[in-house]
């Protein structure tokens, strides 16, 4: 008899951007996105970092002060990541992420085709960052759906 107590498509996925998030090396917040086709294929991954070739000792992760002296204008979020490291077209893909997306990364969510959002949390839900993204998000069809957090673990 098979096992019963695996685990489903939604905790396998999220599992996987729960992970990609592990490899962020921001000290405040880190995000994991995954991108699956309608074949539950991964065909992206990604987690928020500053750009290929910059170097992370000499860039600021501070999230107050001068604008400059932040992280916010260097940071590439997980969600466009995955799009930018994804080798195949993402129409009709679900995005798998950790965080929700910002109202940019929900531009590009909308644009790249992919139709549906599974998260975790919202916790800038009163932002008006987050406003624009789910009011864009619905008026462009896009599904959104929250799922619970899932705990990345090795080993049996």
């Amino acid at each position: 008899m098979k096992r019963s107590d695996y685990i489903s498509w939604d905790e396998y996925f999220m599992g996987v951007a729960a992970l990609s998030a592990l490899r962020s090396k921001d000290p405040a917040t880190q995000v994991g996105a995954c991108i699956v086709n309608a074949k539950k294929r991964i065909v992206g991954i990604g987690y928020n970092g500053f750009p290929i070739g910059l170097d992370d000792d000499k860039y600021p992760w501070e999230k107050d002060g001068d604008f400059l002296n932040t992280k916010y204008p260097y940071v590439v979020h997980a969600e466009p990541n995955a799009i930018l490291n994804s080798t195949v077209d993402l129409d009709g893909a679900t995005l798998y992420v950790t965080l929700f997306p910002c109202h940019e990364c929900a531009k590009l969510i909308i644009q790249s085709g992919i139709r549906e959002i599974v998260y975790v949390e919202n916790k800038y839900q009163e932002k008006a960052s987050v406003q624009a993204s789910m009011r864009m998000l619905e008026d462009a069809g896009v599904t959104i759906r929250q799922t619970p957090r899932v705990r990345v673990t090795v080993g049996s």
